[in-house]
């Protein structure tokens, strides 16, 4: 979980990892490996250990703390794809991708190494390996990398947008449209840490979608990602007027959730094309709807069954 904590007026103009080591109570050379690693970060901004912090800056930390007892462990999570440099899974609802401050809950990275993969070293401590990530609520394919080859090729395919992300969601209400594109740039909403929103400061999102099926009063659709902002499907589809079927986060209507049984949003990665890091090979990799999101259709389409009688 991350802390955001706006840059103090007697730190304003200090080399980063001597703000960094003022804020927090430690050495210098501690704060340096912080920011190194990406755990300590200005929003919107990249920033070297050296670079001046900035009047009006938000310095924000993403800690892995100790934990005093193990990390519970994933035993559901499926094993989709692997070979000798990636690995695929098919995450759970309630499992994050890789530790962080405040949550205690299993996490992608820990059950797979608690099974004996192998994980690369490369990237930030805590989250090595991880080139995309999944939100604890969403459920669907994430890919982790093994090897060194594969993690630098990997995150340039995802930076660049080249990698084909395909994520089914169950949205209220009737879309106009059979298919459409929300391109508008979210940032983090001024409310709460933790939620995010269009907003003009923000950094540039782009989704796609198309209408798969139609209920009255919910649209299921294929959704892909030219971007990969946090919370990016929730936040485009709310702002339109037609929030996630169960993210009380960001508008749905607690009636139809209870209805559907629905504890969470009505979201899966469903599909993952990517070019083999090793091979170039194109490769496809598919998922299908865990337990919770099928009920939840099988319910609203004998809803609307009963409806059109």
């Amino acid at each position: 979980m991350s802390r955001l904590v706006p840059a103090p007026d007697a730190l304003v103009g200090k080399r980063f990892d001597v703000a960094v080591a003022k804020m927090l109570g430690i050495s210098r050379a501690k704060a340096a490996d912080l920011i190194e690693s990406g755990q300590a970060r200005v929003l919107g901004r990249d920033i070297s250990k050296s670079s001046t912090l900035q009047a009006g800056e938000t310095v924000e930390f993403d800690i892995v703390e100790e934990r005093s007892e193990p990390e519970p462990i994933a035993h559901d999570m499926a094993v989709v794809y692997e070979d000798d440099d990636v690995v695929v899974v098919d995450k759970p609802v309630g499992v994050a991708a890789h530790a962080s401050v405040g949550w205690t809950g299993p996490t992608v990275l820990g059950s797979l190494i608690d099974r004996g993969v192998h994980i690369t070293s490369y990237g930030a401590a805590g989250r090595q390996g991880i080139v995309s990530r999944l939100d604890v609520g969403t459920s669907g394919l994430m890919l982790v990398c093994k090897s060194d080859l594969a993690y630098v090729e990997m995150r340039r395919q995802f930076a660049e947008h080249e990698v084909v992300k395909t994520y089914h969601a169950l949205v209220q209400g009737n879309l106009k449209e059979d298919k459409a594109t929300i391109e508008a740039p979210i940032g983090r909403a001024k409310v709460s840490d933790f939620r995010f929103c269009v907003t003009p400061a923000g950094k540039e999102a782009i989704t796609h979608w198309d209408v798969m099926e139609r209920f009255g009063e919910a649209t299921l659709v294929s959704v892909n990602l030219e971007t990969g902002r946090t919370h990016q499907i929730r936040v485009h589809f709310s702002s339109i007027g037609h929030p996630l079927a169960g993210d009380a986060m960001y508008g749905a209507n607690p009636q139809l959730s209870e209805a559907l049984g629905l504890e969470r949003q009505w979201l899966h990665a469903m599909q993952l094309e990517f070019r083999h890091p090793r091979t170039h090979v194109w490769t496809t990799v598919k998922s299908h709807y865990p337990a919770d999101l099928q009920h939840a259709l099988d319910v609203m389409r004998a809803r609307h069954a009963d409806q059109s009688l």
